[in-house]
C-alpha cells in the first residue's frame, strides 16, 4: 500500500505541502499580474489536485527500481522520463482546465495558456516531481534501515531466547540428580524421611515446572518456591540446615527471572552448611530502593573449606541470564570472609502492578 495512504499524518502533511504550494503559485501570478486571486485559485486548486495524486506515482518508480540495484545513468534516465512526462501531463491538465472556465465563464475568465505560463507550469511540475522522486527514494531507503534493525532486534531476541532456554535446560537436571542424590542417602538410614522427601520433592518439581516457563516472575512467588526447596532439604539436613528470608512489602511484588534464588541456596548448602559439623543460617535480604531491586544471601562457611568445584552451577548460570536479560544493568558481586560468604545482586526494579 501506498505509504501517504496507509498514514493519516503522512497524508496530512502532503496535503498541507501542496496547499501551500497553491497559495504560492496564485501569489506568483497574482504578482505577475496573469490574474486576480479568485481566478488565480480557481485556475490553480483543481489542476494542483490532480497532479499532488498523479504525484504519488512516483513511489512505485522507486520501488520497480530500488536505490540499491539502479545504476547512477538508469536513475537519471528514468527519474529525468518520468518527470519529464509527469510535467507535459500537467500542461495538459490545465490546458484543459482553462477551456473548461473558458467555455462556464467565457470572457469574465481572464487567464490564458500562452506560451510563457506554459513553459512556467512545465518547467514547476518537471521540478516537483523530481522533489517527489528524490522524497520517495529517501523514504524507502529509511523504511528498508528501519525493517533491517527491526529483523536485526528480533534476531537479538531470538538469540537471547535461544540462550536462556539453554541455561534452564542446565538448570534442571541439576536439580534432580542432587535431590535424587539426597534421597537414596536417606532411603537406607530414614525411610519415611526418604518417603517425605519424595513427596515434597514432587510439590517442588511441581511449582518449578509452572514457573521456570516464564520470563519473569514475582519475588513473592520466588520466594515460596525456595522455601519449598529448603523444605525438602531441611529434611536430609535436619536442624543442621537454619534458614531466614527478610523481604520488604514493596520488593514483594518486584519482577525477576525465575529461578535466580534457588540455586544460590543450592550452593550456600553444598559449598556452606553440607561442611560444617554444627551447620548454620542461610539469611536471604531483599529490599526495593532508589529504582533498584537488591538482594543478598549470605551463609557461614568452614575456615578449611573441602576441594570441590568452585561456586558450582549457581553463580556462572546467574551471571549469563543477567548478561542477557539486563545487559550491563544486572549486576552481581560477592565476597568471602573466613567464616562467611556473601553474595549481592543489584536489579533494575520492575513492579507487576506497573
Amino acid at each position: 500500500m501506498h505509504p501517504l495512504f496507509s498514514d493519516n499524518r503522512r497524508f496530512l502533511w502532503y496535503a498541507m505541502i501542496w496547499l501551500l504550494l497553491t497559495l504560492l503559485l496564485a501569489r506568483l501570478m497574482v504578482t505577475m499580474a496573469y490574474a486576480n486571486w479568485s481566478q488565480a485559485l480557481l485556475f490553480l486548486i483543481p489542476v494542483i489536485v490532480v497532479y499532488s495524486f498523479l504525484s504519488t506515482s512516483a513511489y512505485y518508480i522507486c520501488r520497480i527500481f530500488p536505490h540499491r540495484k539502479r545504476a547512477v545513468y538508469l536513475a537519471f534516465l528514468i527519474f529525468v522520463s518520468a518527470a519529464f512526462l509527469s510535467a507535459l501531463t500537467c500542461v495538459l491538465i490545465s490546458s484543459l482546465w482553462l477551456q473548461i472556465l473558458h467555455s462556464l465563464y467565457e470572457d469574465a475568465f481572464a487567464v490564458s495558456l500562452d506560451e510563457h505560463i506554459s513553459l512556467i507550469i512545465f518547467g514547476i511540475a518537471f521540478a516537483l516531481y523530481l522533489l517527489n522522486l528524490f522524497a520517495y527514494d529517501v523514504l524507502i531507503a529509511l523504511d528498508h534501515m528501519h525493517a533491517a534493525e527491526r529483523r536485526e532486534a528480533d534476531a537479538r531476541l531470538l538469540a537471547r531466547d535461544a540462550e536462556l532456554q539453554v541455561l534452564r535446560s542446565q538448570i534442571d537436571p541439576h536439580f534432580l540428580f542432587n535431590s535424587l542424590n539426597s534421597i537414596s542417602a536417606l532411603t537406607a538410614i530414614d525411610p519415611a524421611a526418604a518417603r517425605e522427601m519424595t513427596i515434597a520433592l514432587a510439590d517442588f518439581f511441581r511449582l518449578t515446572l509452572s514457573l521456570s516457563e516464564k520470563e519473569k516472575i514475582t519475588v513473592k512467588q520466588e520466594t515460596e518456591l525456595c522455601e519449598q526447596f529448603l523444605a525438602v532439604e531441611k529434611i536430609r539436613f535436619g536442624k543442621k540446615l537454619q534458614s531466614s528470608m527478610q523481604v520488604d512489602e514493596l520488593a514483594q511484588a518486584a519482577l525477576i527471572p525465575p529461578m535466580i534464588l534457588q540455586p544460590l541456596l543450592e550452593n550456600a548448602i553444598k559449598h556452606g552448611i553440607r561442611n560444617l559439623r554444627q551447620g548454620g543460617e542461610i539469611q536471604v535480604r531483599i529490599q526495593a530502593q532508589a529504582g533498584w531491586l537488591h538482594l543478598q544471601v549470605r551463609n557461614p562457611v568452614a575456615q578449611q573449606e573441602l576441594p570441590g568445584k568452585g561456586n558450582g552451577l549457581g553463580l556462572q548460570n546467574l551471571k549469563q541470564r543477567f548478561a542477557a536479560l539486563y545487559a550491563d544493568q544486572g549486576r552481581v558481586s560477592w565476597s568471602r570472609t573466613e567464616t562467611e560468604f556473601l553474595i549481592e545482586i543489584a536489579l533494575p526494579l520492575e513492579l507487576a502492578y506497573e
